[in-house]
């Protein structure tokens, strides 16, 4: 008989971990009040931060409330407002001495796995390169792969649509830029120009077998509070391995982590107003 009960309780749990994955709302909402609070950098009232986050303002409170406790918030008893609390160093210290490749390497996995792609981190370069800093594969698929420590000009490639995206330079500074990078299968200056104007609309660039024949490669950049490009994000696959849509999902993924990445790491974002190419 215990037997039979063992077999069905592992039987719910195998069906549960096979189910739709679910969320808890409650911590979403806690974690939407923490973000604007961190990010609005001046002390809210209970109104106004239920109003900025979609909440209505009982449940508003009653999360400020038990954030209050938990010394994640401080609240002001004159005037009724909170701001971010000491609490909240308790977990972003041990993060200080990180380095930000280990940070940003669980990013790069998830993306891997999800879209199916050599997914590459590039660190920007005072000397107007971009290097391989890091770069995960995952899957059993036929896969390109490239080595740590490969540079590229800053320019080249989807990764340099979007740098270039980022600095709006007039039309005869790109096209200076341009003359001076090497591609496998050139495209031309109007081709690239249209790219980097459209990557400031979205967020994100494309590269069809332009800087390397045959492989199809989406792109986003990370910035800091500037608005200058510090890190690339890359996802590399071999041409015709993804559908258009594919290709256009994996950009539209690649944008909003790094806007994630960019908010978390230096308090700025790139603004992405369309949602494909």
């Amino acid at each position: 008989m215990m037997d039979h009960q063992w077999i069905a309780r592992e039987k719910v749990v195998d069906e549960a971990a096979r189910g739709a994955q679910k969320f808890v709302g409650a911590v979403e909402n806690a974690v939407s009040i923490l973000r604007f609070l961190t990010h609005d950098h001046a002390p809210s009232g209970v109104a106004r931060i239920a109003r900025e986050t979609g909440l209505n303002v009982s449940t508003t409170f009653n999360i400020l409330r038990t954030l209050a406790k938990e010394g994640l918030i401080s609240m002001n008893p004159a005037t009724k407002e909170y701001r971010p609390g000491l609490g909240l160093l308790e977990f972003s210290v041990p993060l200080l001495g990180t380095n930000q490749i280990d940070l940003l390497h669980p990013v790069l996995e998830q993306l891997s796995v999800e879209h199916r792609a050599l997914i590459g981190l590039w660190k920007v370069t005072p000397n107007e390169r971009i290097v391989l800093v890091d770069r995960v594969v995952e899957g059993k698929i036929v896969r390109v792969d490239m080595a740590l420590g490969s540079r590229l000009p800053a320019f080249a490639g989807a990764v340099g649509r979007c740098i270039a995206a980022t600095r709006r330079l007039s039309k005869s500074e790109l096209q200076r830029r341009f003359k001076s990078l090497r591609w496998q299968n050139a495209p031309t200056f109007e081709e690239y120009a249209a790219d980097v104007e459209r990557a400031q609309l979205t967020g994100f660039a494309f590269d069809r077998g332009n800087l390397f024949q045959g492989l199809d490669i989406a792109a986003a950049v990370i910035v800091d509070h500037e608005g200058q490009a510090r890190f690339g994000i890359s996802g590399i696959a071999i041409m015709g391995q993804m559908t258009t849509t594919e290709l256009n999902e994996l950009a539209l993924e690649l944008s909003k982590a790094a806007n994630r990445v960019s908010a978390s790491l230096y308090g700025s974002q790139v603004e992405s107003r369309l949602t494909g190419a």
